[in-house]
């Protein structure tokens, strides 16, 4: 199960978080965990260079996109292997909507879309689609069509 998705800005600031079946009173302790981790580890770290680091006997693979930190968790059949493919599909798709690596002023103006595809690539803790054509088809926002 992919436990945690978050985004964070530079600074260490949780810009976007997706937890799945994380109990409340354990998210604080997660955040803190992977915000000191990240400001240890990436800096002077190339954008996409994967990182991956094992904590409570769940995987945690992180990266760094433009003046963003993406962090994933998962447990069980999520290792670390998976988690590279679930981070590669989740930067993809954030370069895709943002056009280029993003800085947080730009991660910020295009959070809509971002949160959609997010959506979309994990659902309930699932990886749910790596596609990357079906996953901008699927994120399209248009209005409904009457039948």
């Amino acid at each position: 199960m992919l436990l945690a998705v978050l985004f964070a800005n530079s600074e260490g600031n949780i810009l976007v978080e997706r937890f799945n079946g994380v109990p409340a009173e354990e998210r604080l302790h997660w955040r803190f965990f992977l915000v000191k981790l990240g400001s240890e580890k990436l800096k002077g770290v190339k954008n996409e260079e994967l990182l991956v680091a094992c904590h409570k006997s769940v995987y945690i693979v992180y990266t760094k996109l433009g003046d963003v930190s993406i962090y994933v968790v998962g447990k069980d059949e999520y290792d670390e292997l998976s988690l590279s493919e679930a981070i590669f599909v989740i930067t993809s798709a954030l370069k895709d909507v943002c056009g280029k690596p993003p800085t947080e002023r730009l991660f910020l103006d295009k959070y809509g879309k971002i949160c959609l595809c997010l959506d979309e690539i994990v659902w309930t803790g699932l990886l749910e689609n790596i596609d990357k054509n079906r996953i901008k088809r699927l994120v399209r926002l248009k209005p409904p069509t009457d039948f």
